[in-house]
């Protein structure tokens, strides 16, 4: 995973404050605000759809039915025209006072949007990365005395990754669900993330001059259809009663106390951050383990919530999931697919293995562009906001990499308040460096 990009320095102190600010952020999601998203080629997208919006009491005419094909991967062509399209003339004819705020995609959707390259550009890329091999070589092996040679090569290399980059178009793959978050907005650049105006990490006046027209979004999705309703029956069933269980969090460091040197850092510090929210709660004990490698094989009996890194698309069998348990692990691409039979990415697996929400991204995100742990488990814990606004008011960008998987109106503390101070003792520390 690679970091390019600066983060907001004050996000942490933001976090700190996060249990007192989130009720005032957004109005809390209404059912007849959701506007639900199927797939009409896969029967069981339909009928997913009804069972849900007849289980949250969505109107029946919050309902539309696209026609796209039943792949994970898109060209951008593909989206505009079958997915974007639709979706925007349904809400400009049949939502003329903007009473949806949040859509509903729904499995049989697809999941990631490409750019295709022409076959000039496949020729060019493939020449480009041939030389760049080379020149790799050339510079190992070069003899020491042989400076202006290697810079020369260096310079080339340089402008070799440049063109490389560009013909790629890396940053013009997206999510289909980051993308349609702005479905509503007739034009915006390709090139890289929007800033997303719902999250509280940016400073205010910053905030004023993003655009408004922007949609929550959240996905009913997963490697099976019976997965899905499964999903959709946890959630309720857990907001009667309340999420039960541990939260595991798995920082890769203990905490400094310093300034944050480098992203990874800075999103380091905010799992410490998180688990100290949740523990101060008193919702449930914490496990927070502060050693360089992951949980381990049967290390998180109960697990409700989860946060931590970093296995790449290697999920490991640490945890023993409640029914409506959230959690999500920050790692690149690890919802390039939901239904690959032998993939081990942590967003398919953990659904199969029994979690009700988790997020990811369907390519490189840059660790920035993740939601900030300490701001989505502030929020989800207050228990006033949906799991949609969870993540919008956490999650920095759109037309980018990440989904959110998971009922967009699920509370999982919707009727649990937070207890004394310390009721549960001090986090437990379950490792160190």
């Amino acid at each position: 995973m690679k970091s390019s990009l600066k983060l907001w320095a004050h996000f942490l102190l933001l976090s700190l404050g996060v249990m007192f600010t989130g009720p005032n952020l957004c109005r809390a999601l209404d059912p007849k605000e959701i506007l639900v998203v199927a797939n009409g080629k896969i029967p069981e997208s339909i009928s997913l759809s009804k069972y849900y919006m007849a289980k949250r009491k969505i109107p029946s005419e919050n309902l539309v039915i696209l026609e796209v094909p039943d792949q994970e991967t898109i060209i951008r062509k593909t989206y505009e025209e079958d997915i974007a399209g639709p979706v925007r003339v349904y809400l400009k004819d049949k939502d003329p006072f903007r009473v949806i705020r949040c859509l509903a995609t729904m499995y049989g959707l697809p999941l990631r949007v490409a750019e295709p390259s022409s076959a000039e550009d496949t020729a060019r890329l493939n020449e480009l990365k041939n030389r760049k091999t080379q020149l790799k070589t050339q510079i190992k092996e070069a003899k020491d005395t042989e400076h202006g040679q290697i810079k020369a090569w260096q310079e080339e290399l340089t402008t070799l990754k440049a063109e490389i980059a560009s013909i790629s178009k890396a940053t013009r793959n997206s999510s289909v669900d980051s993308e349609i978050a702005l479905v509503l907005e007739e034009a915006y650049p390709l090139e890289s993330w929007i800033p997303n105006p719902y999250f509280v990490g940016y400073p205010e006046k910053q905030r004023e001059h993003l655009s408004r027209n922007v949609l929550m979004v959240s996905r009913l999705d997963g490697p099976s259809a019976a997965i899905v309703r499964r999903i959709i029956d946890d959630s309720l069933a857990t907001e009667e009663a309340g999420l039960r269980g541990r939260a595991y969090f798995d920082a890769r460091w203990p905490r400094s106390g310093k300034e944050a040197a480098s992203s990874y850092h800075s999103y380091d510090e905010s799992i410490h951050i998180a688990a100290e929210l949740v523990k101060k709660s008193g919702i449930m004990p914490v496990v927070l383990d502060t050693r360089n490698t992951v949980f381990q094989p049967g290390e998180c009996p109960t697990a409700a919530l989860y946060c931590g890194w970093y296995s790449l698309a290697n999920y490991v069998d640490s945890f023993e999931w409640q029914a409506g348990a959230v959690g999500y692990h920050i790692a690149s691409s690890e919802c390039v697919t939901l239904k690959k039979e032998n993939s081990r990415v942590w967003c398919k697996m953990m659904l199969e293995k029994g979690a009700a929400a988790t997020l990811g991204p369907v390519g490189e995100p840059y660790v920035e562009s993740f939601p900030v742990p300490a701001v989505f488990f502030g929020l989800l814990i207050e228990g006033t906001q949906t799991l949609a606004e969870c993540y919008a008011a956490s999650n920095p960008c759109w037309s980018w990499q990440m989904v959110l998987i998971g009922d967009p109106l699920y509370r999982p503390f919707k009727h649990i308040r937070t207890q004394s101070e310390g009721s549960h003792g001090p986090v437990q520390n379950s490792g160190h460096m």
